[in-house]
């Protein structure tokens, strides 16, 4: 089963509604995934030289205070950090590979959900509307988010199984369905230096767009690629920094509807997780076509 949605609104003046909105989108797909949920909202951008990071761990009592004076003893810089719950989205000035080197050697059990400029994933086990509620997802700004609610099939139901996956700045995917080559794909990523921190299928998808975006690929182009590369029966939707994209499988069993208006694009699983959507009387509907990619940037709002 499980539930994906995504929402990219077109429109900046729309931006205070975006929590409240995909909230309801992603509480009407918990008949498909009640065992967690997660999503990512793409928000504010920090400065340059900068770097947003979304870290979590499994006690919520932890103290991001500890953590916080190991990253400025480490990068000679201050730590702002807000804390929600099991997770704390820092703002630190330093790289990618020196953030996770001083995780992997100091905190070991801190989880780096998320890297980027814009990007936060939150995500934690329980049914949607209680994730919902525990994130505060409601009050939440942005340009785009999207999500997914998991009813595990194959793996433990686990916090770090939940999705969307990041392995890349700013990137990630949610996705319903399977994947068969998983495995070779992943020890392929891994000497390309991908990092994995689960056996998700879902992580390897994510894991061969950044490998494909750091070649030089355009997500229309990475993607296009994927279809060659990865088998198996899926519905992709894909978070970026500037907007968002779909993409289905050529045999396309996994089901999906978007709709279009002036003001929004957005996509389910089910159409019913539509129907709260302003607009959503008049808008362009329809069902993406198999092997085909859909995608939305910034240059495409007002």
């Amino acid at each position: 089963m499980c539930g994906i949605v995504g929402l990219f609104l077109k429109k900046p003046s729309r931006e205070p509604q975006l929590g409240e909105l995909f909230s309801d989108m992603l509480d009407s797909m918990s008949s498909r995934g009640p065992d967690s949920a997660g999503f990512a909202v793409y928000g504010a951008t920090v400065p340059a030289g900068s770097l947003k990071l979304t870290l979590q761990h499994a006690d919520e009592h932890f103290s991001w205070d500890q953590l916080a004076k190991g990253f400025e003893r480490k990068f000679k810089a201050k730590a702002p950090f807000t804390v929600n719950s099991t997770h704390a989205i820092f703002v630190l000035t330093a790289n990618e590979a020196a953030i996770r080197r001083f995780l992997r050697e100091e905190f070991p059990e801190v989880r780096i959900m998320s890297l980027g400029r814009r990007i936060a994933i939150m995500k934690e086990v329980g049914t949607p509307s209680s994730v919902l509620d525990r994130f505060n997802v409601r009050q939440m700004s942005g340009s785009h988010a999207v999500g997914h609610t998991r009813m595990a099939t194959e793996s433990a139901v686990t916090t770090a199984g939940s999705h969307p996956f990041s392995t890349g700045q700013d990137l990630c995917l949610v996705h319903n369905g399977s994947l068969s080559n998983h495995n070779r794909q992943r020890e392929n990523l891994r000497r390309e230096g991908i990092e994995f921190q689960t056996d998700n299928d879902s992580e390897v998808a994510a894991g061969y767009l950044t490998w494909r975006l750091r070649k030089g690929d355009s997500l229309e182009l990475a993607l296009k690629h994927a279809l060659k590369d990865l088998d198996g029966f899926y519905t992709f939707t894909i978070g970026t920094r500037d907007g968002f994209a779909v993409l289905r499988d050529p045999v396309a069993c996994k089901p999906a509807v978007m709709a279009e208006t002036p003001d929004y694009v957005a996509m389910a699983s089910e159409y019913r997780s539509l129907t709260s959507l302003p607009g959503i009387e008049k808008a362009k509907l329809w069902e993406p076509e198999p092997a085909t990619v859909y995608s939305w940037s910034a240059q495409t709002r007002e």
